[in-house]
């Protein structure tokens, strides 16, 4: 890997040579955009703009959505789906109706009896994968 520091330089820039891209440069580069990305969320009457690398999950609740980090919960304006269109490319799927979870910040899975699968997340929380979505999470956790 090559590095160059320089205060000539105005902003960062990242160039990637590579004969073919495999699975780890593809993961690797959805990790770059993603610290780029950030939701808004307000919280104790604040604004606060987060990285999504530093979101767990998302969560809807009564129309109303939610936005976990380690320890702090912000709500969005936006509704869900307009969320998960944000996310698109990034570690980000929807794992049930109301539920998008950052499978970069996953522990651990574990199946289930009822073909659901739980996933324990590096704050303590778990959170449910729905049969419905198992395949897409499967597919993309595993990769």
């Amino acid at each position: 890997m090559t590095v160059n520091e320089s205060k000539n330089y105005d902003e960062v820039e990242i160039t990637i040579n590579c004969p073919q891209i495999d699975n780890v440069l593809e993961r690797l580069i959805k990790q770059i955009n993603q610290l780029h990305r950030t939701l808004t969320g307000t919280r104790d009457g604040r604004t606060y703009s987060l990285f999504v690398d530093n979101v767990y999950y998302i969560e809807s609740i009564d129309n109303r959505s939610f936005l976990y980090s380690e320890k702090d919960v912000y709500e969005s304006d936006l509704k869900l789906y307009e969320i998960e269109q944000v996310l698109t490319g990034t570690h980000f799927i929807r794992v049930s109706k109301n539920l998008i979870v950052n499978t970069v910040l996953i522990d651990s899975v574990r199946a289930l009896f009822n073909g659901k699968f739980e996933a324990s997340l590096m704050n303590g929380e778990k959170v449910i994968v729905n049969r419905h979505y198992v395949k897409a999470f499967k597919e993309k956790f595993l990769t």
